[in-house]
Parts: structure tokens; sequence; C-alpha cells
């Protein structure tokens, strides 16, 4: 079904039961509209959780180009991404992104709204579109440059929405895009396996417990590939139930030893960095096209740190440096990210609706517990472990 757009750029939610492990995600909802001003949770600076702000004044999204499309939000996802957000991390680079010509004053991106993923009903369409219709279900992980999910409309490229998953609910729906597109961008645009080549490649995934390598596991499972996990040893039985083939305890010792017994890899994908990357590329398959794909990048930190273009250069200069170095050992190194892509959620749908995918979430909150949820999460993640979800409350917007 992607074939039939341009293509650009979780977790399964349970209620009522006993939680699964993966990585945060908040969830909420709305119901009610306004045509020129909207509830939203909004910050005006970068800080800890005191700054958010809750208003009903927001300014109502505006279709700005043919290709965009309004998307009433139902369910809004929230990620560790929204949570280093809010403390400025990637401010230089996103002001970049929202402002290329830097035209606007700095600090125009205030007020910022934040969350990732969302999931809703269009509402209107620019005149472009021909994919979508009004009242269409969608989902979409939003780019985070753009304003977010936690508003009760959001604008979007139509290449970013992908329809909704038929057997998930808007708030299962809403926990699993950004993790989603962030998983295929690495594993299939640039690891480079796909459902035709994967059957019987050895995967390694780094870090398997979290929103991406859970998400990871499923895929490549549906796909036919033996897939390796480290995580913790209370994490062990919930990676193995979603299809991990081999685990390995990280909490045991050295990591590495037991991996380094393992027959090589074909791809590694890691979640972890650090000193991973020191010993991570000996497991793989020497000569064989095998790769090392790690989401841990300094990029950001470059460009918070140093400015646009010292960053960037510091950047090129360091990937560059460690590609050459492993590319004479025979094999590949790579940094994967985040890119928003409707079509890869349509191929990523296909799978949920055939039961292949499923996503995970802890716990409730409301749209007006919005500070609290980011509380949770933010501590949940400091144990990599908790999923926390916004629930259905459009009375208290």
């Amino acid at each position: 079904m992607s074939f039939v757009r341009h293509l650009v750029y979780s977790r399964w939610l349970f209620h009522h039961t006993k939680p699964l492990s993966v990585n945060t995600s908040i969830l909420f909802s709305t119901t009610r509209s306004s045509m020129t001003i909207m509830p939203a949770w909004v910050i005006d600076k970068y800080g800890s959780n005191d700054v958010f702000r809750f208003t009903k004044n927001a300014s109502f999204p505006v279709i700005n180009y043919p290709n965009e499309v309004i998307v009433k939000v139902q369910a809004a996802g929230l990620n560790p991404l929204d949570v280093n957000m809010r403390g400025g991390y990637g401010a230089a680079t996103m002001s970049m992104k929202r402002d290329p010509l830097n035209i606007k004053q700095s600090g125009s991106e205030f007020p910022l709204i934040l969350g990732r993923d969302v999931s809703g009903v269009i509402m209107e369409c620019g005149l472009d579109v021909k994919y979508f219709r009004e009242r269409d279900e969608v989902w979409a992980a939003i780019p985070p440059w753009k304003q977010g999910s936690l508003a009760e409309f959001v604008v979007l490229s139509a290449n970013e929405v992908s329809h909704k998953p038929k057997s998930l609910s808007h708030t299962e729906a809403a926990a699993m895009p950004y993790v989603a597109t962030t998983a295929w961008s690495a594993l299939v645009n640039t690891g480079g396996v796909s459902k035709d080549n994967c059957a019987k490649k050895r995967i390694l995934i780094l870090g398997g417990s979290g929103g991406v390598g859970t998400f990871a596991i499923q895929m490549l499972k549906a796909w036919g590939a033996h897939v390796t996990v480290t995580c913790s040893q209370n994490a062990e039985r919930f990676v193995r139930g979603l299809g991990a083939d081999h685990v390995v305890d990280y909490t045991a010792g050295p990591v590495e030893e037991p991996l380094s017994a393992l027959e090589k890899f074909d791809l590694i994908l890691d979640n972890i960095g650090g000193d991973t990357e020191r010993w991570a590329l000996n497991l793989l398959k020497p000569w064989c096209g095998a790769k090392y794909v790690t989401l841990v990048t300094p990029f950001l930190q470059n460009t918070d740190r140093l400015g646009i273009a010292d960053g960037m250069m510091q950047t090129a200069a360091t990937v560059a440096t460690k590609a050459l170095k492993h590319l004479v050992k025979g094999v590949h190194y790579r940094w994967g990210f985040f890119a928003p892509s409707g079509p890869a959620l349509d191929e990523i749908r296909e799978l949920v609706d055939a039961g292949k995918i499923r996503p995970v979430v802890e716990e409730t909150f409301s749209f007006s517990q919005v500070p609290q949820a980011f509380e949770k999460m933010e501590k949940g993640h400091a144990r990599g472990k908790t999923v926390v979800q916004i629930s259905k409350g459009g009375d208290d917007l």
C-alpha cells in the first residue's frame, strides 16, 4: 500500500493487565474543538517539569502547504526525547530546521508543544492531499522540529501520516509510531534489511527491552530473522515473549564475553552506546557486508555545544573516522536516526493488523495530568522499564 505515496520516514498497550516493561510513552485524548484557539500543554522556556503551562488559548494550527493535513488528536504519545527536549536538548538543530534562513528572533519556537506520537482523525486536508479524506483515522510520528501532539489539534505533512491500524484503539496506536519509525529507519533505511532479505539473518539488539528494541524484535521475527537480545534478567521473560531467540543478561557480568562465544552476526542495532562500540563490532561477520547501526550519536550534543557549523563539522569528522576505521576490518559502521514516514507506518500497520506486532503501557494519565505523566515517565526512563499512557479525558480540557 505504501508504494502509492512518496516515501519520506512500540509497544503494545495492555489495559487492566500487569505492565510489560519497555521505553516510556505517554498518551492522552481530546474531544472539543475550536477553530481559532485550542487547549494545549506548552512550555515557554527550557527547564525542568515546572516549565509546563496549560492553556486554552494555544494557536490553532493552520495548513500552510497544499500537502498538509490537520489532525484532531485522540491520543498522544510522549517519548524520552520529549523529556530531553523540555530541557533544551537539540535546541540549536531544531531552531535551524524550523527557521533555515535565520529570519526569526531567538526563542521564536515558544510556546512549544511537545509530544512525538499521535493517533487521531483528519479534520482538514490540503488541496494536494489525495491519499486521505476528512474523518479518516490516522496515526503518525511527529518530527521534533514541529509542534507536538499534547494539544487538541496538530498539523502534519501527508507524507508523515498513515491510516491507523484497525485492530488498535487510538490510545493503543499512539504508543507506537515514534519508536516504530525510529527502528524502521535504523534497520531498513540504514541497516538494509527488509522482509525479502531478512530470513535467517543473525541480528543482535543491544538494549532490547526498550521501546525501539521491543518493536525491532517483533518486526525482525515477523520477517524471519534470528534475534539475539541483551537486557536485564527481569526483562528476559518479556523479550522472549516478543519472540527473541536468545537473551543475554547484561547484569550477570561483562556482556561481551557470552556474546563473543556465539556465532557472529549480520547486523547489530545498538540502543545503548557508550563503551559498546569498543567491543560490539568484533561480533560482526567480517567481509560479508555486516553492519553496526547505533542510535546513540553525538550529533545533537555537538550542535548544541559548538553551534550548527562547527557541530556538523565535528560530527562529520567523527563518523567518517569511525566508518573508515572499521571498514578496513571488513564491517560497516553507521549512525541511525529517527525519520518520519507515513509509508513506513503503512507497512507497519499491516504487520500490526496481522497480529505480528503488538504495542505496551504501564499506566494511564488524563490530559490534565501531563506534568505528572512526564515526571513518572522520567523516573521510569531512568530504569528503562516504564511505559505511561494518557487516557481519553476530553472532559478535562
